[in-house]
Order: structure tokens, then C-alpha cells, then sequence
């Protein structure tokens, strides 16, 4: 496979027109691109980076489609009965493989339902607090947080999602009760921090200019290293809780049974696309991904079961 998508991204390179694993030309009208998170969150603007992206070089418009209810669920189910004809994507973030674990009435199985086309970005989550809270570290935020007689509150962009599970984990890692606050979406959820409704968050990256411009005090990353777009900010784990780690992503994934030529020239062309792009994602916290689409495909297998784990450990549910 990878052998096969590198002599297809060469050939490509050739050629002054997107390649198509096809006679005739794909898309033949515009895309339908499903978001399920509102505009202005990390899902959103990674979506929207790469629709743009592609309507340059398809020359049709791939339009996003912001579906923010059920906590991605009214997105996939979308997705998942759409025509498979490579004209509706989805943007899958972890809420896609976590939500069978946490709803009860998911309607579409995460991974049968739906192809890989290809892995967009992973993103570090960055925990966050609002300029009233006395932290400026994660001792601190821990200290804080055992001391108070009123728990503290954390938001995140919705229930399931990947910054909610980052707070659970939180709690249960180091045995305090942050109190979970759902909003519709990531950019509530930070203007929510901005304005001190909630004391804490685990953010995307689109806090790095609110943080530097003194708005929120950002004071630590969720993944095993330090991410090269902040350097200065320190791991959850080296900072005051060892073996917290979380690493989010995005992709990009169509109906199940689209042709593979689709799915084929889709992923050849976001991988060509990624490089020219890496500028306006790291500029939102975000590092590249890309590769294989049946490596992405494996991938979303082991992010459902170990977020499974994380819920199950956790105790969370959406009733």
C-alpha cells in the first residue's frame, strides 16, 4: 500500500492536473464536508483548512457542514447513510470512535460504516485556566483543586468529546473532581474560560494566541513530549502527573463502499496538499499527519479500544 500511494503521489507530481484514479473526473459538483462541532473549534477549522484546499484542486466547492448536536452523532449518522459516492466526507476526530462506548443509541458502527481517507493532523490538547485562578502550574492547579470545598469546573466542546475524556482522565489520574461543563462546540467552550465561566479546560490549539496575548494562562500540554509549535510549555506528566497522556487527531473518512479510486486520489491529494499547509495548521497548535489510508484504518481500531478503556475507567456516560 505504501509502496502504491508513493508511485501514485509521483505520478501526480508529474502532472499539472490532480490525479484521478478515474476517467471520468471527480467530484463532477460540490462536496458536502460534515463537521460535528459548531464553527470556530479545532474540528471546524481543520475542516475548513483542508476543504479549501481541495476545492483548489478539484476546482469544486468542498463545503463544510456544521452539524454540532449529540456530540458528533447527528454528524456520523449523516455520514454513514450518505450516498457512497466520495460527495459527502466527514471530519473524524476522537468523539468518532469514542461515542459508541459513551451513548447509548449510536445509530452507525465507527468503523464498519464508514472508509478512511486519510489522517489530517494530531493536535495536542492544552490544559488551560482562566486569569481569576491562582495556578500557574499543574501542582498548583492540583493543589487548588484538593483544598476547595467548591470543586472546581472545567469546559469542554461537548460531551464524548476528546477534551471532556481529557478532564476525566484528569480526575481519575489524580484523584480530585473538576466538574464538567459541556458546551456546543470548542470555541464556546474557550470564550467560556476567556470570560471565567469555567475555571479550567483542556483546549486545542486555538488558545496558544489567546494565552499569549494574556487572556487564559496555558500551563500545559496533554501529550508524552512537548509539542515544537510550544516548546516552552511543559508536558501534563513532567509537570505534576506522570503517565498522563493524550494525543488527539483529525482525519478525514467517506461512507463505506465509496470507490476506491475516490478514497485513492482523495488521500493522494491531501497528502501532496499537507506540506503547503503546515503553516496554518501549526498556526492553530496542529502537526501534520498523513500516510496510507488503510494505515489510518488501523489506527481508528486502536483509538476505539483504548478510548473504550479510558470510558470504561472513567465511569462516563451520556444517559
Amino acid at each position: 500500500m505504501k509502496t502504491r500511494t508513493m508511485l501514485a503521489a509521483a505520478l501526480c507530481g508529474t502532472l499539472a492536473l490532480p490525479c484521478h484514479a478515474s476517467a471520468a473526473s471527480y467530484p463532477q459538483r460540490s462536496v458536502r464536508v460534515l463537521v460535528g462541532q459548531g464553527p470556530g473549534g479545532g474540528t471546524d477549522s481543520v475542516g475548513r483548512i483542508m476543504s479549501q484546499k481541495l476545492g483548489e484542486v478539484y476546482g469544486q466547492p468542498f463545503i463544510v457542514d456544521n452539524r454540532p448536536s449529540a456530540g458528533g452523532n447527528v454528524a456520523g449518522e449523516l455520514a454513514a447513510k450518505a450516498a457512497p459516492d466520495g460527495l459527502t466526507l466527514l471530519v473524524v476526530t476522537p468523539t468518532h470512535v469514542i461515542n459508541p462506548s459513551l451513548y447509548r443509541d449510536v445509530r452507525y458502527d465507527s468503523i464498519n460504516d464508514f472508509a478512511p481517507v486519510a489522517l489530517i493532523v494530531f493536535a495536542q490538547y492544552y490544559l488551560s485556566v482562566s486569569n481569576t485562578l491562582p495556578a500557574t502550574s499543574v501542582k498548583e492547579l492540583l493543589a487548588l483543586a484538593k483544598s476547595r470545598a467548591q470543586p472546581l469546573s472545567y469546559g469542554s466542546s461537548g460531551i464524548g468529546s476528546a477534551n471532556h475524556l481529557c478532564g476525566e482522565l484528569f480526575n481519575t489520574m489524580a484523584g480530585v473532581r473538576l466538574v464538567h461543563i459541556p458546551y456546543k462546540g470548542g470555541a464556546p467552550a474557550l470564550n467560556a474560560l476567556i470570560a471565567s465561566e469555567v475555571q479550567v479546560s483542556f483546549t486545542s490549539g486555538a488558545a496558544i494566541p489567546h494565552a499569549k496575548a494574556g487572556r487564559i494562562k496555558t500551563i500545559a500540554v496533554t501529550g508524552p513530549k512537548r509539542t515544537p509549535i510550544a516548546p516552552n510549555i511543559p508536558t501534563i506528566a513532567e509537570s505534576g502527573l506522570p503517565g498522563y497522556e493524550v494525543v488527539g487527531w483529525y482525519g478525514l473518512a467517506a461512507p463505506a463502499k465509496t470507490p476506491r479510486a475516490v478514497l485513492d486520489s482523495l488521500n493522494t491529494t491531501i497528502n501532496r496538499s499537507l506540506p503547503e499547509l503546515r503553516e496554518r495548521y501549526e498556526g492553530i497548535g496542529m502537526e501534520l499527519g498523513g500516510g496510507p489510508a488503510a494505515e489510518f484504518g488501523t489506527f481508528l481500531k486502536l483509538e476505539r479500544d483504548k478510548w473504550a478503556r479510558v470510558v470504561k475507567l472513567s465511569g462516563a456516560k451520556v444517559e
